[in-house]
């Protein structure tokens, strides 16, 4: 089926209180192996690239890739600009055909995030596109992207204020999660997330969800998270599925066979976050 946007998908997830799984991909199999793995359990998906990644091929490589993925599945499929960088890029990726777009202004001040995410969410919402924003930062440092130190986490009349005057469809906040391979169990604050869940009406997204426990997760989703972002943890998959068959046979040169495993290793780490978000049948 065609490409579609994450606002109607989100609005589900919020009323029927799960979320969907929202997957960073970085090379054709991993594209495969999310798609895949949605369409097995039949549960709509969010695909993401971010701005490393599209620097490394290019926003019409990626689009390309998800779209033949996506027309050839009976599920909902979004392609989504994750941590986009700048309304430059955040136009760039909606002429490409992005479904979703996300403008990270969390490194702004208060006043140029609120500036910077209107001027998007003015320019996607006219192609009905879907508009992600950050306030607060999630903290730490992967593919470029780096959340210093001492980032401080969503305030939740902020979060309000913030919400009204950009008109964003889904707001990405800051409750203890970070980017990249964590040294220690989060400590993820679930009170604070269930404070901007009274604040705010629109769905809300965690990122940096790599490498947090399950029954965290879950109740973060039970306290109104309707997105949930994982990027290392494909990485390492399709790392671990390369690495295994060039262990096993060091002499293979065929790219298609060890990329198969890890194709492999990304599809069934996809599937165990899909049934973690609750979206099993819901597409």
């Amino acid at each position: 089926m065609p490409l579609v946007t994450t606002k109607k998908l989100l609005l589900d997830a919020q009323a029927g209180g799960y979320a969907i799984g929202a997957f960073n991909v970085e090379n054709m199999e991993m594209v495969q192996a999310v798609v895949a793995a949605a369409q097995e359990l039949n549960s709509p998906v969010i695909l993401q690239t971010t701005p490393s990644t599209v620097k490394y091929a290019s926003l019409d490589y990626f689009y390309a890739n998800v779209k033949t993925a996506a027309e050839n599945a009976t599920v909902p499929v979004v392609l989504h600009l994750d941590h986009g960088s700048s309304f430059d890029l955040a136009m760039r990726a909606l002429r490409s055909g992005y479904t979703s777009i996300m403008i990270d202004g969390s490194h702004l001040d208060f006043e140029e995030n609120i500036k910077v995410t209107k001027a998007v969410v003015d320019a996607c919402h006219p192609s009905n596109v879907s508009v992600e924003a950050e306030l607060g930062k999630v903290g730490g440092k992967e593919d470029g992207l780096d959340g210093g130190e001492g980032n401080p986490n969503t305030d939740p009349k902020e979060a309000a204020l913030f919400v009204e005057k950009t008109g964003v469809d889904s707001l990405a906040i800051a409750i203890g999660t970070a980017h990249g391979v964590y040294k220690g169990e989060p400590n993820v604050d679930i009170k604070r997330l269930s404070e901007i869940k009274e604040a705010v009406s629109v769905p809300l997204v965690l990122h940096g969800t790599s490498g947090v426990p399950d029954a965290t997760v879950k109740e973060c989703i039970a306290r109104g998270i309707c997105k949930v972002n994982y990027a290392t943890d494909l990485r390492i998959a399709f790392s671990k599925g390369v690495n295994d068959v060039l262990h096993d046979s060091p002499d293979t040169i065929d790219p298609k066979k060890y990329n198969a495993q890890g194709r492999e290793e990304v599809k069934k780490y996809v599937m165990s976050k899909i049934q973690v978000c609750g979206s099993v049948n819901k597409a």
